[in-house]
This record gives structure tokens, sequence and C-alpha cells, in this order.
């Protein structure tokens, strides 16, 4: 070669080496999660072959894989091989996974090719029923998702969430209450910013998108490991960081904010670290957005700190906090604000944290023990100053309600699993949770003046510093009883120290692979939950005694039953139909005739405060079908469209059965995506998502406006409760945006536009008194509303 020659490449190399990036991970056996040694991964559709086999720790490293979207085939003798579609490489930052295999039926010594993995299964093993898996590419590509798994979510079939202002979770008609948050095995508390103790939803999400592995979202008939929920499961995982080098990330958004990531190796053990932390852009630039014009302050920090593999077994310690605080000063707010009044100056702060340990050791060859310790805390503290004969000359200030609550709980978790043969797997573990409970609740909101001074009196609802205990023991296991027949079957039981209620629930689900791409299964859960903390510490005046009539109420029992058909259309095209039914029992309801019950709490960010002396005798079901044609990301686009047709209802003591809150009746969602890869190396991608939500509106109680005109406050006509029905609602989205691989660097860019309700449908929030007019007042929810991000990965 000419020096001519030499100099050409010694100056087109290092922009042809950052057309490429790495791909690294690790592989395990799918039942006992031990490493595979020497299994073969190819990266295809490349004219040069590229491929490595796993070291001794299972572990394998792809280098010079190009940008852009990549295939892979993971295969080992004697297991069933796996092709991975659309993995993203980019120049700035290195792609993890963690693959598991799954060993063959006849243990052949060959490898068993199988069709293309998708998203359409959950990551735990033993989760087969009502269960898929979503990844932190899905949260971040949708559009109006706000980088939130919460509103993620709502694209699922029977997930229903017709509310811009907050991301409660609802079920299949259950009420957000219901859903369990799990976090590397661990329950934990409400993760939202602006949460209130004993909710499971929020404005803005405490969880980190980005430090997120592959989850599991679960919908019904949960495995026997999940327990103290009725109508949902999230359980999420926290990735590691990079094993082998340093990575550092930026973005900025209006709803994520500012945010700085960091990962790379920890000492010499295969160890690594990741941390990450963000704080609110409209705190920083002072605005107000979501439907008020107050500006919220947030922040929150997740960690993953992996200390890597010795002799003891693996041990990490991880953890996120969050903390929010709000001011809604009653001269600057505006009459269709969502949160407050015109008339009050409110002030509102939540926090939120988890701190876990977890330890997992290999026991032979199969087998592994893993344990977690873990500490975790939410609070919410709200003061509402309210103004009597506001702009006269007689105004004055009172503080009119007075909340602080706090829960902390220490979480201790073991869980045994073996993989029997190849045929078997068994799992079996104790989950122990100790609460403590302190809520403080005084308000004048309905009150009488016994003392004269012209005022409501200050009542204390709630006065409580309580602790008590949860024991979960459960056992389960998975045998494939033939090549197309699986069974799942396991046994939960649920202890409660506050109650003294011990129960036990039997769990099974069968798969059977009835064709090549045909599959139906069939699930059975029976479910308990305790009533939330708000309700169960409310205080009674009894002949002048503050009693709390609640606390010993018994768990709120669920069976779920649930029929499944699973179609694969292609390679990339799956068809899912589910039909379920969900019968309630000894929901909380009162002693005489009424129409309230525990099951419509949860839709808001507060609970009654004036339910006592309850009992366990409420009833209620939710059914429905579940339609869904999705099409996985492959050739460059994407799509989903699911449709939920179901029916919630519930019988207070009156014995009526009336709608629940949460009986929209239908959830329909489109949604579609394409990316463009641009430039002679195909190195920028420019991409595309819209999506389209409609859904049936609540049900809910009319105002009661004559006895609310000569009360002063709000009055109900709870004789017929959730009754009328808001207009249906509908919303559509839309999301571009540029991915830019440098040329020359490792580093990546992204930027995004995402445009919120663009057609500014004016979705109703809530109808209510208001009590300055003497009026119904309808508000909507939030209109158009634009939306942006930055992303610098390098």
């Amino acid at each position: 070669m000419n020096k001519l020659g030499i100099l050409f490449v010694l100056l087109l190399g290092p922009y042809v080496m950052a057309q490429t990036g790495t791909i690294k991970g690790v592989v395990l056996d799918k039942q006992s999660e031990a490493p595979l040694i020497g299994a073969t991964i190819e990266l295809l559709n490349q004219s040069t072959g590229i491929g490595v086999v796993t070291d001794i720790d299972g572990r394998f490293t792809l280098d010079n894989a190009p940008v852009g979207r990549q295939n892979i085939r993971v295969g080992y003798i004697g297991y069933e091989s796996i092709t991975l579609p659309n993995i993203e490489v980019t120049a700035g930052k290195d792609v993890l996974l963690t693959i598991t295999l799954l060993e063959s039926f006849n243990q052949l010594d060959e490898i068993v090719l199988t069709s293309d993995t998708n998203k359409d299964r959950a990551n735990n093993k033993l989760a087969t029923v009502s269960a898929r898996q979503f990844g932190v590419e899905e949260v971040t590509r949708f559009s109006g998702g706000r980088s939130d798994v919460g509103r993620l979510a709502a694209n699922f079939a029977g997930v229903s969430t017709p509310d811009d202002s907050r991301n409660d979770i609802v079920v299949r008609g259950n009420s957000p209450t219901g859903l369990l948050w799990r976090v590397e095995g661990i329950p934990i508390p409400n993760p939202n910013h602006f949460s209130t103790v004993g909710t499971t939803g929020g404005p803005v999400s405490a969880v980190n998108p980005n430090t997120l592995k592959n989850s599991d979202f679960l919908t019904s008939a949960f495995a026997s490991e999940y327990g103290n929920a009725l109508g949902g499961v999230f359980d999420l995982g926290l990735r590691k960081g990079n094993v082998d080098d340093y990575e550092f990330s930026s973005q900025v958004g209006i709803f994520t904010g500012v945010e700085a990531n960091a990962e790379g190796p920890l000492g010499k053990k295969n160890g690594s670290f990741l941390v990450a932390a963000r704080y609110s852009l409209i705190g920083l630039i002072g605005a107000g957005a979501g439907g008020t014009s107050a500006t919220p302050n947030y922040s929150d920090l997740t960690y993953n700190i992996d200390f890597g593999t010795g002799k003891l077994g693996r041990l990490s310690l991880f953890g996120m906090l969050g903390n929010s605080d709000i001011e809604f000063l009653g001269d600057d707010i505006d009459a269709d604000d969502l949160f407050a009044a015109e008339d009050e100056d409110t002030f509102v702060e939540s926090r939120f944290g988890l701190i876990g340990l977890k330890h997992q050791i290999p026991l032979g060859k199969n087998s592994y023990l893993r344990t977690i310790v873990a500490t975790s805390f939410s609070g919410n503290d709200f003061t509402a100053n309210r103004f009597i004969d506001k702009d006269t000359p007689q105004e004055r200030s009172i503080l009119f309600t007075e909340s602080d609550a706090s829960e902390s709980r220490l979480s201790f978790s073991t869980l045994f699993n073996s993989k029997l043969s190849n045929r078997a797997t068994l799992r079996a573990g104790l989950l122990i949770e100790n609460f403590n409970v302190e809520l403080t609740t005084r308000d004048r909101n309905e009150q009488p003046d016994t003392n004269g001074d012209g005022d409501p009196d200050l009542f204390t609802f709630l006065s409580v510093d309580e602790n008590f205990s949860i024991l979960q023991p459960y056992v389960q296991a998975q045998f494939r009883l033939t090549e197309k027949l699986t069974l799942d079957a396991g046994l939960h039981a649920q202890y409660g120290s506050l109650n003294e209620q011990f129960v036990l629930e039997p769990r099974a689900a069968f798969n059977y692979q009835i064709a090549p791409k045909h599959k139906i299964n069939f699930g059975y859960g029976l479910h308990h939950q305790n009533v939330p903390f708000p309700l169960l510490f409310l205080n009674e005046d009894v002949n002048g005694n503050l009693i709390q009539t609640n606390r010993e109420l018994d768990f709120v029992r669920s069976n779920h039953y649930v029929v499944g058909y699973d179609v694969k259309l292609g390679n990339a095209w799956r068809g899912k139909v589910e039909v379920y039914h969900q019968e309630i029992a000894n929901a909380a309801v009162e002693p005489f005739p009424s129409s309230y019950s525990s099951l419509t709490e949860g839709s808001d960010f507060g609970f009654s405060n004036d339910r006592v002396s309850l009992v366990n005798e409420g009833t209620g079901f939710n059914s429905g079908v579940e339609l869904t044609l999705e099409k996985f990301f492959s050739n460059n686009y994407y799509g989903l469209l699911t449709g939920s047709f179901f029916e919630s209802r519930y019988e207070g003591s009156d014995g009526i059965e009336r709608n629940t809150p949460f009986n929209n009746g239908y959830v329909i969602n489109a949604l579609a995506g394409r990316e463009f890869p641009l430039g002679a190396k195909r190195n920028k991608v420019f991409f595309f998502d819209t999506r389209v939500s409609f859904a049936g509106g609540r049900y809910f109680t009319p105002v009661d406006l004559a006895a609310s005109q000569l009360a002063g406050f709000e009055i109900l006509q709870e004789d017929i409760a959730f009754s009328e029905q808001y207009d249906a609602y509908l919303r559509w989205d839309v999301k571009f945006g540029l991915k830019i691989n440098s040329r020359n660097k490792k580093q990546s860019h992204r930027f995004y536009v995402d445009l919120q309700n663009v057609s500014n449908r004016e979705n109703v929030f809530v109808q209510r008194y208001n009590r300055l007019t003497n009026q119904i007042d309808q508000v909507d929810q939030i209109g158009f509303f634009p939306d942006f991000g930055y992303k610098f990965q390098f």
C-alpha cells in the first residue's frame, strides 16, 4: 500500500469505526439462572459473520456491531435457541442484555430452533397467564407517555387510565388501590411524586425508566409469589451498570426534568454501579404545568450498586429516593384549576424512598437462594388555610385542613429456586413486612360549630402511630407435562397481625400449544388484600371517645378466572384474546343500608374520612373480554391495537347493584410508529409515533345542589351513587424526533417533540360544587400540551 493509501485509511478509520457499537451481556439457564458456558451468540444479517461464545461466567461481548437495529441468535447444545430481534445499537452506549435459554424437552444433543422472542411473555418464568414484559425503549418511545411506566400500561389491554392529571392504573375495573408495586422483588409504597399514603398513583412518576431492565406487568391470576393485591402487579427490576466501561448520559424534558446518569465497572469481580438523578425542569424555570398554575418541584435519585460475585455469592445495594412539593396560593389559582380552590392557600409535600440489600448464592449446579432486606417509606404533608369572607373587609384566614401521613416498611424476602429437571422447576419463599403507620388528619369540612366561634370545628379524623406485620409464605412449581402442555401451580398464604387473619390462596395456570402458532391458557387464583390504611384507622366519636372502629376489618377477597387464546400471525405479529371474570367479597361497607363500599375508593388523592364501623359484607364483580393485535418492532415499524370491553359493578350494604367509578365499559387504544434511517452511514434516524385512545366516561355521583347551597359545602346524592356518566374520553397524541450517532466518538443524541392531545379535546375531569358561586362547575382535563426532550449519551 502506498503512502497515500495508508494516509487515507488512517483518516477514514475513526469514522468507519464510529459507525459501530457493542452488544454485551450474560446467557443463563432459564430455570436455574446458572450461567451457560460456551453458548454461541451470532450477529445476523451481516455479510461478514460476527459471533462469539460465552465465558466461564456466561458473559459475552460482541464488538463492531453496526449502529441501528440488529438481530442476534443465541444457541447452546441441548437448549432451544432463540433470536432476539431489533436490538437498537447506538454509538453512545453499549447494549446490555440478560438472555435466558430453556433446556430442550427431550434433551436432544442439538440446537432446536424456535421462533423469534417477543415481549408477549413475562420475564418471570412462572407467570404465564395475563402477563407481559415491557422495556425502557417502550416507555420512552410511545407518544403521550411522559416517560412514565404507569402511563405506558395504559396501552395494554385491560388497563384504563382516562385521567390526564394522574397515572392511576385501573386494571379490569378494579380500584387503583388494588395494584401492587414491586422493585427487585420487594413490595413498595406508592412510587410517585405528590402521592398520598394508601394510593398507588400520582401526577408525576418517581420511577426513572432509564434505570429499569425489562420488567413485568400482570393483570390477573398472579403467580403464587405475588400477594396482598387484587387488581394488578407492576414487577420492576433495576438494571446493572456496564461492567467494562464508564458511560454517562444527560437529558432534559418538561415532565422528566433535568437528568444525569453515570454507570461503570466496580471492583474486580464483575461488579458495577448505576446512579441516576433528576430534578424538575418546571421547578427550575418557575412555570406551572399539568392542569394548575402552581409550580411543582420534584426530584428523585435511583441507584443500583452490584459488588460482583465472590465465594459467598453476589451482593448488591439498590435504592430509590424522591421528594416533591407545591404551593397553591388562592390569589393565583384559576377557577378551573384541577387541584386547588381560589379561597384557599394549600401547601403539599411528599416523599418516597427505598433502600435494599440483595444477596444471591448458588446452591449446587441447579439451585439458588435469593435474600433481600429492605426498608421503604412514603409520606405526605398537607395544609390548607381557608379565607373566610374573601375579598371583603371582614376577610380572615383559618387553618381548615391539616394532614401528616407516613408509612414505613421493613421487608425481608427469601426465595429458593431449584431446577429439578428440564421438565420441572420448584420455587418457594417467604415475605415478611413490618409496617409503621403514622397518620394525623384534622379537618373542618362538614363539621358543626359546637364551640360557637363561628367556624366549623377542627375534628381529628386520624391520629395513629401503629406497628403491624403481614407474612406471606408461598410455594409454586412449573411442570412441562408434555412438549405442548405446561402446568403452573402453587399456594400462597397471608397472615395479618392487625386483624389476626390467616388465609390460603391456591393458584394454577395451564398453557397448551394446540398448534405451532396457536396456544390456549387457563388461569385461576384466589387473592386477598387489606383495606387501605387511611380507612382502617379512622376515628369514630363514641360517647366522647375517639375509637378506631375499622382496624380489625378482614382482608378483601377476590377469585380470578381467565381463559386466553394466543396466535402468532407471523414472526413479528401476535394476536390475543382473553376472557375474564372476577368475584369480589368481604369489601368494607357501612353497617346500615348505604351505597358506600371500599371498592369505590382510590380514584382521587385521598379517602373518605367519615366511613366508620365498617363491616366486611360488600361484594362486587368485574367481567370482560380483551383483544390485542400487536406488531412488534421489525422492518422499522411497529403497531399495537387493544380493546377492552368490560363491566365493573358492586353492592353496598343496601343490596343495590351499582356501577363502580371505574366502569368505563370500554377502552380502545391504537398506536403505531416508524423509524426512517438517514444518511449514507445510516447513523441518523428520524422516528414518528402516534396514539389514539378512546374510553367510555367514568360514572359519578351527582351533586345535590340545593342541599349543598344550604350547607355551604358539597353534598352528593348518595342514594343514586354512580348513576351518571361523564362524556366519552378521546385523546390523540403525536411524537416525532431524531436520533443521531456520532461519526467519530462514542456519543449519541436524541431529540423529540411530544404533542399531547393535539385535537385539544375537552375531556371532563370532574363536576363539583363551587362554594364561591354556589353552582356546579364542570372542570375539564388538560387540553393540548406540547412536551419536548433531549438526551445525550457518551
